[in-house]
């Protein structure tokens, strides 16, 4: 069965490494757990390396962290829809908010629950995602200032997840003059300026993080070792905690490309092959994963030899290259994968997850 990996060891030492550095900086931070979607085996290895907030996107998983510890801090990091208020007052001890319709239900709600609901005000600095704008963000703290069981925690904003604008000193200098003229014109106090994610983390090293800014919330960075910012590997970090293993189904020399006339095939594509590789054959291996689990630009064979040539809904064809007498029928192909990579595999039922000790 094809299975998912995660490495104890790397997981912990990417961590670590993490920690200290926000700990340096006197910065809070939270895990964002979505890409384990909501798997207890794996949310229980976060929980134990001593993080004391979880972000996430999705309500029944931040119930599944409650369960196993409810002294963690849950926070959902995206504005409620109206049918998720009653559990996000229930399950989640802040959330992400740009709405104000949305807030007053927040305060109702946490009223009737007889709860103090934290939330953090998000604002919009240029990505177009979700966020209060600029020109509207004062009027919109004076109301929310008004409602009851409602506590104003931070200001906080989101880049580079849609259209990719990176995180400046400029931008987070701006986050950081809008809590300030918030304090003073309202005479109260912002615990959080909610500036950091996985792409924020190289202005720390380069000394361009505003020292207002003091909260994380970090995924990619943790579970992929990278520098987001600069689209490549953090040499500080693991980048294989995950590992994708399929088994062989099928081994046979067979030929490069099709015979017969080529249609449209499972995903509506029309391909065209080299008719100079028509003489051509090779090893070629089917393996238990297809699409319905992963799409194949998500993955990547750790064997360079290897490559992937199809796919369609339950299988995968690779090419063996000169690693064929290395196989045979039953035999585990490993595979590194990218963020979107580990989210499908992880939302996929059929794949199995285990974990690694070493």
């Amino acid at each position: 069965m094809a299975h998912i990996v995660l490495n104890r060891k790397k997981l912990k030492e990417n961590y670590q490494y993490l920690d200290n550095l926000f700990n340096a900086g006197n910065i809070e931070w939270g895990i964002v757990s979505k890409v384990f979607c909501g798997s207890r085996l794996y949310l229980k290895e976060i929980i134990g390396l001593g993080i004391r907030q979880i972000c996430d996107s999705r309500i029944t998983n931040l119930k599944i962290i409650k369960s196993i510890d409810p002294s963690i801090e849950t926070v959902f990091i995206k504005p409620a829809a109206k049918r998720y208020i009653s559990s996000v007052v229930k399950y989640a001890d802040a959330s992400f908010n740009t709405e104000y319709e949305t807030i007053k239900m927040l305060s109702d709600e946490a009223v009737r629950q007889d709860k103090l609901h934290k939330i953090i005000i998000m604002i919009e600095l240029g990505e177009l995602r979700e966020g209060v704008m600029r020109e509207d963000f004062v009027d919109f703290y004076a109301k929310v200032f008004k409602l009851p069981n409602i506590e104003v925690a931070g200001i906080g904003t989101n880049l580079t997840c849609m259209y990719g604008v990176l995180p400046n000193q400029d931008k987070l200098v701006q986050l950081c003059l809008y809590e300030q003229l918030i304090e003073a014109k309202f005479n109260k106090t912002i615990s959080y300026i909610s500036g950091g994610t996985s792409v924020t983390i190289p202005l720390i090293a380069k000394g361009l993080l505003p020292k207002g800014v003091n909260h994380f919330r970090v995924g990619e960075s943790l579970f992929l070792g990278t520098d987001v910012y600069n689209n490549q590997p953090n040499p500080n970090l693991h980048q294989d905690v995950f590992k994708l293993y399929a088994e062989i189904i099928e081994l046979r020399e067979k030929p490069m490309i099709p015979d017969g006339n080529l249609g449209h095939n499972l995903t509506g594509d029309e391909l065209s092959f080299e008719d100079e590789q028509s003489n051509d054959t090779s090893y070629r291996a089917i393996i238990d994963i297809g699409l319905l689990d992963v799409e194949a630009n998500h993955i990547f064979p750790t064997s360079k030899n290897i490559k992937i040539v199809g796919s369609s809904s339950d299988m995968m064809v690779v090419d063996l290259g000169e690693d064929y007498k290395h196989y045979k029928v039953g035999s585990l192909i490993e595979f590194n994968l990218n963020y979107m990579g580990i989210l499908r595999v992880m939302n996929c039922d059929y794949v199995d997850k285990r974990i690694m000790e070493e």
